[in-house]
Formats: C-alpha cells, sequence, structure tokens
C-alpha cells in the first residue's frame, strides 16, 4: 500500500494555518484551560484534513492479477512464419503463473480476436482466417488493445511481428503509453529466404504524341539470379514479350515504344519467372497522355453497320464503332475517347456498373456525351433512374400521361435461398423502380416466391408508390423454388381485371418442377396477358423460361452480369405502352441555339417519329415536336456536355432528315459541340514518399484549381487538399494500389488529365527486421526483446494497482471535528467530560474577550 498526493502545492497551506494556531497557543497558553486546549487541537486537525483533502490524496492498493496480451502480424510480409509464431506462444504459455491472464489477437490492417483474456488459456487455438493482409498497422494494434485489457493491472503486449509499419506510427503511439502500466515486448519474426523477384518501378512518359517513339522503364530487382519473362501491355492488349537474363539485385529493361493509341493510355509491365516467392509485386502500371486528333467512340445497337458512321463518312473525326456487349469496365478505356454516342443501346446489354463509369468520364473528365433514339434506347431501353438519364438533358418519364393505356403489371420475383445477397438486392430494386414508373392508378401485383407463392403486395390499384416500394424492398430470401403456382396466381389475379395492358414480367435463378405452363398461357394470352421472363445467372432454366416468354408473346432476357437486372425491369415496364413512340410525322421546330441555325438554312425536313421524353430544367431544346417534346437538347453536366437526339439515325425515324444535305453536317456539328475544351497548361503530378501527390501549377494560381481523384471503376476517392504554396497543392488520396486519375480543371472550367499508378503495398516487398523500430518501441515502453518463450511471462517491475481515493474521507472527518468543536461551544466541556456528574470539578472562568482565542471563540459561536 502507498499513500500520493495529486497536488503537493496545496499543503502549502498548512504553514499559515499552523503559524496562526502556533502564534495563539503562545501569547494565551497562560489562560488557556485543559478545554481551550482541546478545543484548539481539534480545530487544528480538523483544518490540517481539509487541507490534505483539497491536496487529492489517495492510496494505491496493489493488485496480483498480472494480463499478457499476445499480438500476432499476420500481414502479408508475414507469409511462412504463422507455424514459428504460434509454436513460440504455445511455450511460452507453459510458464504462465496462476494469477496471470493471458490472451491472443491478431492484426494485419486492424485488430481481431483469437482468444479473450483469460487465466485458463493453456493451447494455442487455431488462428481464424484474415483477410486483409497488404497493410501492417502495429499503432492500431497496440491502440486496441490497450482497450481491451484493465489498465489497473500490470499488462505486457507481447508483439509477434518483423516491425515493417506499412500504416500508422506505433512510436507516436508509444510515448501515450509512458507513465501507464502498460510495457510491450517483440519476438522479431521474419519470412524465410526464398527466391523472389519484384518490379520495383514502372515508368512512361507522363505527356507523348501519337507516333513518337517513347521509352518504357522497368526495374526489375531478384533475389537471385535466373530466367524471366517480361510483358509489356498497353490498354490490356500485348504489345512487347521478352525474355530476359535476370542478375541478383537491380535489373533495368528499357523498350522503345510508338504509340498508337490515344488519350488516357495505360501501360502494364508484367514480370514472370518459374520460382517466385511473391506474385503481388510481379505488376505496375503507367499512364500517358498521348495528345492527337479527337477520338469518339459509337456504340451501335444495331445488327448492321453503324449509320452514324456511314453518316460522318471517311474523312471525318477518327473513331472507334463497338456493340454494347464489348464495352470496357474501365475508367481508362473510356478516357482514350472526347466523346461517346450510344445509338439505340439496351440498357441491359450496358449494366449499371458501366453506366456508373461513363456518368464519372463524363462528370469528372468531360467527355462528351449522345444518346440517340431508337426502340431500344431513352425510356424503352430501360434508362429510368440510371447514371445515364442522370447525365443526359432530358427524364426518361413522358407528358401527357393521361394519354397512356390503363396498365396492370405482375411482378413474379424468386425469393429463394440461392437468390440470397446482391442478386435478391437487385431485383428487388428493379422491382421498386418499375414500380416508380406506373401512374397512380396503374394497377400492381408483387409476388415473391420460394417452394409456394408470397402475395407480397395484392393485385390492385397503385394507392401509395412509397408504400409499395417499401414493401417490395422488405422482402427477405426463403426456402426453395416452386415457379408454376406463383405464375399461375399471376394470370389468376390479373385475368379479370378490364384493363387495355396486361403483363407479368417473372424473374428466377434456378429451376422448377412441370407445370401446364401452355394452358395457363394460352389462357391468359386470351385474357390479354402477356409474360416477359428473366433468367439470372447459370443455373436457371434458360430454356424454360425462353420458351415461356415465347408463348406469353414477351421477351426473354439472359442475365450474366446482375447489374443489368435494373434496366431490364425499367425497359419492360416502359414496353408496356408503345406510347412512348410518337409515330405522326411532323416539321421539327429549330430554336435560336448557337451552332446550330445555319443548317436550316434551306428550311427543315419532315421527320417521322421519336421517343417521348421531357427536358429537364436548365436543358438548351434545339429542336421540338409539334407537342413540345424535345427532339434534340443538349445541356452541361459537370465538365461535360450531354445530348438527346430521341430520333432514331437509320432514316426509319427520321424521314427526310436522312436524306438531307446535311444529315452529316448535323452529326459533325453535334461532336463538335460535344467536345471537351481541354486546358494547355502543363501541371506536373507526381507520387511523393508518403503517399500523397504533389500537384504543381506553373501558373502559380494552384489554390483556384479544382481537383478530383477518380479510380478504375469510375469510383470518386475521397481527396483532402492542402495549398503548399503560390504553385503547388498536395493532394492526400484515399486510393488502393492500382490506376488513380486526376482531373484538374480551372475557373473556366478547362480540363486537365493525368492518370498515374499507385504502386503495391510495401507489405510485398521482402524487407529484413526493422530492428531500429523494434529496439525504440521496447525503450520508450519499458519493455525487452525477447528470445526465449518462457521470458514472455518473467516478472514485473511494476506493479499494477488500485486507486483509492481519501480525500472524501478526510472531507467526513473534518466535518466531523467542526460539529464536535461546535458542540463543545454550544454545551460545555462538561457535557462531554463529565456528562454522569451532576457538578464540574473545576469551575471554569471566562476568558477576557479581549484575548485572542475569546475573540476567535466567540466568532465560530456566532457563525454556528
Amino acid at each position: 500500500m502507498d499513500l500520493r498526493i495529486d497536488m503537493p502545492l496545496v499543503l502549502l497551506l498548512l504553514l499559515p494555518l499552523f503559524l496562526y494556531f502556533g502564534w495563539t497557543y503562545f501569547h494565551e497558553r497562560q489562560r488557556l484551560k485543559r478545554s481551550h486546549i482541546v478545543v484548539l487541537t481539534i480545530r487544528i486537525v480538523a483544518a490540517g484534513c481539509l487541507v490534505f483533502a483539497l491536496a487529492g490524496p489517495y492510496l494505491l492498493l496493489p493488485i496480483k492479477e498480472e494480463q499478457i496480451v499476445y499480438l500476432v502480424d499476420r500481414s502479408a510480409s508475414m507469409n511462412g512464419t504463422e507455424d514459428e509464431m504460434v509454436q513460440f506462444i504455445q511455450e511460452s504459455l507453459q510458464s504462465k503463473k496462476e494469477p496471470q491472464l493471458a490472451g491472443i489477437y491478431s492484426f494485419s490492417s486492424t485488430l481481431q480476436t483469437e482468444a479473450i483474456l483469460s487465466k485458463t488459456l493453456k493451447e494455442v487455438p487455431k488462428l481464424t482466417e484474415i483477410k486483409a493482409t497488404d497493410q501492417t498497422n502495429i499503432e492500431q494494434s497496440l491502440q486496441l488493445a490497450s482497450g481491451i485489457i484493465d489498465p489497473k493491472k500490470a499488462t505486457r503486449l507481447v508483439l509477434l511481428t518483423d516491425g515493417n509499419e506499412t500504416k500508422g506510427d506505433a512510436l507516436e503511439f508509444a510515448t501515450k503509453l509512458k507513465g501507464s502500466n502498460i510495457s510491450v515486448d517483440i519476438k522479431p519474426f521474419s519470412q524465410p529466404v526464398v527466391n523472389d523477384v519484384s518490379l520495383k518501378s514502372f515508368v512512361s512518359p507522363q505527356v507523348a504524341y501519337v507516333g513518337e517513339q517513347q521509352q518504357l522503364v522497368t526495374d526489375i530487382h531478384a533475389t537471385s539470379a535466373g530466367q524471366g519473362e517480361l510483358l509489356l501491355y498497353e490498354n490490356d492488349e500485348l504489345i512487347h514479350r521478352e525474355a530476359v537474363e535476370l542478375t541478383e539485385g537491380t535489373n533495368v529493361f528499357t523498350y522503345k515504344y510508338a504509340a498508337t493509341a490515344e488519350g488516357l493510355v495505360k501501360y502494364e509491365a508484367v514480370v514472370q519467372v518459374g520460382q517466385d516467392a511473391i506474385f503481388e509485386n510481379n505488376k505496375l502500371t503507367s499512364v500517358t497522355m498521348v495528345q492527337s486528333e479527337p477520338h469518339l467512340l459509337i456504340v451501335n445497337g444495331y445488327e448492321t453497320a453503324s449509320p452514324i458512321a456511314a453518316a460522318l463518312g471517311s474523312q471525318s473525326i477518327a473513331y472507334d464503332v463497338v456493340a454494347p456487349k464489348s464495352l470496357p469496365n474501365e475508367l481508362s478505356s473510356y478516357l482514350q475517347y472526347n466523346a461517346i454516342i450510344f445509338d439505340n443501346v439496351p440498357g441491359h446489354l450496358v449494366g449499371e456498373a458501366k453506366m456508373s463509369v461513363i456518368e464519372q468520364a463524363v462528370k469528372n473528365f468531360g467527355v462528351g456525351f449522345t444518346m440517340v433514339g431508337g426502340e431500344n434506347s431513352f425510356g424503352l431501353g430501360g434508362y429510368f433512374k440510371t447514371p445515364i438519364e442522370t447525365l443526359l438533358p432530358v427524364e426518361m418519364e413522358i407528358k401527357g400521361k393521361e394519354q397512356l393505356p390503363s396498365l396492370g403489371l405482375v411482378i413474379v420475383l424468386d425469393r429463394s435461398g440461392s437468390m440470397q445477397g446482391s442478386k435478391l438486392e437487385l431485383a428487388k430494386e428493379a422491382a421498386a423502380r418499375s414500380v416508380e414508373m406506373l401512374r397512380d392508378e396503374d394497377t400492381l401485383g408483387f409476388i415473391a416466391f420460394d417452394d409456394r407463392p408470397w402475395e407480397i403486395i395484392e393485385t390492385g390499384p397503385l394507392n401509395s408508390k412509397e408504400e409499395a416500394v417499401d414493401t417490395i424492398l422488405s422482402v427477405t430470401p426463403g426456402g426453395g423454388t416452386e415457379i408454376y403456382s406463383s405464375l399461375a396466381k399471376a394470370y389468376e389475379n390479373l385475368a379479370d381485371l378490364k384493363l387495355q395492358r396486361k403483363h407479368i414480367i417473372l424473374l428466377t435463378d434456378g429451376q422448377s418442377q412441370a407445370g401446364n405452363y401452355e394452358d395457363l398461357i394460352g389462357e391468359g394470352k386470351e385474357e390479354g396477358i402477356t409474360l416477359s421472363t428473366v433468367a439470372i445467372g447459370q443455373d436457371a432454366d434458360a430454356n424454360l423460361l425462353e420458351a415461356l416468354s415465347d408463348m406469353g408473346s414477351g421477351r426473354f432476357y439472359d442475365v450474366i452480369d446482375e447489374q443489368t437486372i435494373p434496366s431490364i425491369l425499367s425497359r419492360e415496364t416502359a414496353m408496356i405502352s408503345r406510347t412512348y413512340i410518337e409515330d405522326n410525322p411532323f416539321y421539327p421546330a429549330i430554336y435560336n441555339a448557337a451552332g446550330w441555325n445555319s443548317l436550316f438554312d434551306n428550311g427543315v425536313p419532315q421527320m417521322n417519329a421519336y421517343i417521348g421524353t421531357t427536358a429537364k430544367q436548365g436543358a438548351t431544346v434545339v429542336a421540338k415536336s409539334e407537342k413540345e417534346d424535345p427532339v434534340l437538347a443538349q445541356w452541361q453536366y459537370g465538365l461535360g456536355k450531354t445530348f438527346a437526339f430521341t430520333s432514331d439515325s437509320t432514316g426509319k425515324w427520321t424521314g427526310d432528315w436522312a436524306r438531307w444535305q446535311n444529315w452529316g453536317a448535323l452529326w459533325q456539328t453535334l461532336i463538335s459541340q460535344m467536345l471537351p475544351s481541354y486546358n494547355d497548361v502543363a501541371y506536373d503530378v507526381r507520387l511523393e514518399a508518403d503517399g500523397s501527390f504533389m500537384i504543381t501549377d506553373p501558373t502559380n494560381e494552384a489554390a483556384f484549381l479544382d481537383i478530383v481523384a477518380v479510380n478504375e471503376a469510375g469510383e470518386e476517392l475521397e481527396t483532402q487538399l492542402e495549398t503548399i504554396s503560390a504553385s503547388q497543392v498536395r493532394a492526400v488520396v484515399q486510393a488502393e494500389p492500382g490506376l488513380i486519375f486526376f482531373r484538374i480543371a480551372d475557373e473556366k472550367q478547362a480540363i486537365y488529365q493525368a492518370g498515374l499508378s499507385v504502386p503495391y503495398s510495401a507489405e510485398y516487398e521482402l524487407l529484413p527486421v526493422n530492428n531500429q523500430l523494434i529496439e525504440e518501441l521496447t525503450q520508450r515502453t519499458g519493455g525487452t526483446v525477447l528470445k526465449e518463450p518462457q521470458d514472455v511471462f518473467r516478472d514485473f517491475t511494476t506493479k499494477g494497482a488500485d486507486r483509492q481515493n481519501i480525500a472524501t474521507w478526510l472531507l467526513l472527518a473534518s466535518m466531523l471535528l467542526f460539529f464536535i468543536d461546535i458542540t463543545i461551544r454550544r454545551f460545555g466541556w462538561n457535557f462531554l467530560t463529565n456528562a454522569k456528574k451532576k457538578e464540574p470539578l473545576v469551575e471554569e472562568k471566562t476568558i477576557p474577550e479581549d484575548t485572542n482565542v475569546a475573540q476567535l471563540l466567540k466568532g465560530m459561536k456566532k457563525r454556528s
């Protein structure tokens, strides 16, 4: 037990207190009786207790229990050491004493529990799987472990690691442990020495021109000499394969290549060897801005040759024509182009993941975009509430909904166990989106089935869209799969309803028992009911579902990419009503829009048809129909310019426009207006050693730049900007290893693009044990570098203690003493000493009032 005081300076208050009472006693000692001396003593002790209480005294009571916490580093740099670490822990546990608690936790980028702190731990459990191994965060593991233990008990954190932290700062956190009951011991471990080949760097020029000879430089490190193969890719296409002779240490190879791709071009280097310890460090990417003439991407939704390409001719802007299914997933593939045209492209062949990447290319990198109409475009293409609708100047909804036929829709959704996860979530989202496309007076039914039908929404008028959407989104997965009874229920619900259009959409990923589908669907057709089917995944009975849609006069969709499900249901809901297509010939009205009027100096040709849409607020409508629906509209979306041409490109809908002398000039004008405005300023973007990016502006206006970082998947990354000087801005980006794209725009919205590669984590480098960190961490926390397993449970130099505050007790004692003092002055000394005697032994004499003690007593009496 140990007595300690928080604020010892407060005890200086005792000096004037003792001086005052000492002076009083010295000058009045001749006249003081025994009772006065007792009262004076009581007051001295009471005042002393009060001062001691203010000083914050406490007792430290020893705690016998001690805590030992093992922290096992299981990051990628520790591969191959797990058995050795487990053996060390197992041997050390044999030395554990009775009052000691032990627990085991493993960590990489975060901490997870293997065995909680307890006195009964004798064996090391099987370590659980750890997923994220690409970082080592020793600081966080120490911080979390210090929150698990009892801070009153003596604690030893035992780190089993190589000390190579890639995230956090363990030494900074160690300063916070100073003065605590926590010490850190470390047992160093490292990967066994093996053959490893790694790419240390891969460099391509930051800017180049088409046809210019570029130098692609690779720096390969090998732990031992041997044979290898170097592969170089341009936008995922192999451009060079070379057998290389590797010596131990650094190997530099340079390849000269004339750029053929344009825009932001991704180059990738891969090194392959027979025996390799770490595969993650064998690949690096680099990005080069290859400057050239503008380049257009035409996505052709027709099975024949692209009508737009034919209208442009061979002497126009350079373009590539691709099918919708061939669209890439990576942002870098779209940044090769200055503009994109979707020509009658069904949304379900694109999918929302690719739509999101395109939306980022338009919004943040200024890539122009145009959607051209047709039977598979706009609302009929399934673009309702998609990223593509977000960037377009028109909405997929149309005016004059009161003119639409009465509609009845029943969605039959598979909720079996195999649909659990993203398939069911996307299917529910798709169904909810279909509900939002309906009118309030339309009829809706929703059946979710597993081994039986569950009528989630009874077929009837859609009274509340919001309530219906919430109900659909609340559906949970169930058991097996039985299609027929659910489909029969949907037909039964629609059969007797007096509606102009009645439609069923069936979505399933499984197979079902046989049923009399022919009679069911035949009777439904007599009642005007149509059926479309969606097969989700490879396990679905595609043959049955396709046959059902054929019998039901609907459409069949074979879905491999789950992201396309929402577009399919949007398209199906739109297809119920063919009134989306306005097919009465008319002469579009042309409005005063810059760059367009000169095309129509000799008149406006007649147009046959278009898809009905609604212009968004803020959009510029260049051409309108007689119903004032937009035929050609444009607006600015982020940094990109987007257009909607609601007629088609084949001549079937455009009529005389396709035979018009300015038909090619129309497309040339549209493309020229789509092209972004690029910045001629050569901003320098570099990756710093600390992982941040430094952007240098030669015009010294760095503080006014708008900077956005986006990854390959089109996801905008969290970015913190710090202005270093008039010419430099530091960007701290939360990015995973791989390509990252920067869009830099000035106040005039002129765009500069740059791409950089975030290299693989240092976890995938063969590094020796970080002895410097290990030594310093143990010294700062009072720990040691362990050599033998039994050293883990050696005696603690600092014992745990429980702090007991005694200030309250001193205050109570002071109050009690003051109460006794008041009692004596109130009832006299005889009340305490001779309570049983009738007369006092000695007659008390009054102390003259002019004495100091008398004055003190009198004053205290008045106060009481």
